[in-house]
């Protein structure tokens, strides 16, 4: 019976890794199974945008320590941990799903993430948010069919994503940046909107 080397969801594994470690591209790539120019296309947000990450210190594929020793050495190789607990529940490829009572609300959300963060790429909105690239396009230049009524609110209150999830993309956002050298982003460059709602809420 032949060994598994890899991790049991690999991009989604990468995708975690990329977000929450400082492991390089190559390292990620190697431990995964996957290509290095597929890794760093998650971490510029060109790929992977319906991909869950999957944390491999929960399922017992990795421990910290093993992270720890990898990066602090470029040229280490992170280790697959053998585990015999039972794997997490895999969430239905596809976009996120949002109740219906929220998908009205999905307008603002975007709205309120080109107003702050426009240093986000529209893939890393479509996965925050669940929405498409065309709904994003259509805010951004106002050609939504109920662009008098949008209001940029923060879509962590509106309960459209979680916090943890937009601060991760941020940090993905900001890593493309810094390695594309360009200055963080201090305006977004969209159609103003009024910014009189209650619920639009500056970090």
């Amino acid at each position: 019976m032949s060994k598994q080397h890899f991790p049991l969801m690999p991009k989604a594994t990468a995708m975690w890794l990329v977000d929450n470690t400082t492991l390089t591209f190559g390292q990620i790539a190697e431990f995964c199974g996957l290509h290095e120019l597929q890794v760093k296309a998650m971490a510029d947000g060109d790929a992977g945008s319906m991909i869950t990450p999957t944390n491999p210190l929960y399922n017992g594929e990795l421990d910290q320590a093993e992270i720890d020793r990898c990066q602090k050495n470029v040229n280490a190789k992170l280790h697959l941990k053998k585990s015999e607990l039972p794997q997490p529940a895999i969430r239905a490829k596809g976009p996120r799903y949002t109740p219906i009572a929220k998908r009205d609300d999905k307008p603002n959300g975007i709205a309120w993430l080109l107003k702050n963060h426009p240093e986000l790429g529209d893939s890393q909105i479509v996965r925050l948010i669940g929405t498409t690239k065309d709904t994003i396009q259509k805010v951004r230049d106002r050609s939504h069919w109920n662009a008098n009524n949008i209001k940029p609110s923060n879509p962590v209150l509106l309960g459209l994503c979680k916090q943890v999830d937009l601060d991760a993309s941020l940090r993905r956002a900001q890593r493309k940046q810094e390695r594309l050298g360009i200055a963080p982003t201090a305006n977004a460059n969209v159609a103003e909107y009024e910014d009189d709602d209650a619920n639009a809420v500056n970090e």
